[in-house]
């Protein structure tokens, strides 16, 4: 497995395209922004956070906000493959806390943060315009 890195700019389009796809393929998933909508908040938030990938062309990332400790999004179009586990210890890697919210269906991820060693804090409803239901967790060495 190649090893995580630093996104660039440039890599903001192939990031949002992971995430319009699994948007695409998740039945209970619907759609609340178009594509394009998608690609610009990739871009606007890049300044404020910290974006690991993987692949080239890029299959996976996660997105981190330093300043409110948020693992903000992990996605990959490869799950199951260890791709998650390589992100999360290179956003782990130097922190002693991270928190992040996940979609309640999305039980698959749940059990994944919680062999990383998270832990279910809460479930609340979403702020719109998002309307799935959310499930919040903390992670603290």
């Amino acid at each position: 497995m190649p090893e995580p890195r630093r996104a660039t700019r440039e890599d903001m389009p192939a990031c949002a395209a992971v995430v319009n796809a699994w948007i695409d393929a998740t039945d209970w998933m619907p759609r609340v922004y178009d594509a394009e909508t998608i690609e610009r908040f990739f871009h606007d938030g890049f300044d404020a956070r910290e974006f690991w990938v993987l692949g080239d062309p890029i299959y996976a990332y996660a997105s981190f906000n330093p300043e409110t400790k948020q693992l903000v999004a992990l996605y990959s179009s490869e799950p199951g493959r260890g791709v998650g586990k390589a992100l999360m210890d290179a956003v782990k890697a130097g922190r002693d806390y991270l928190w992040l919210t996940t979609h309640e269906p999305n039980l698959r991820a749940q059990k994944f943060y919680a062999r990383e060693g998270f832990v279910e804090v809460s479930r609340h409803d979403p702020e719109p315009p998002e309307v799935v239901r959310e499930v919040r967790f903390e992670w603290s060495r």
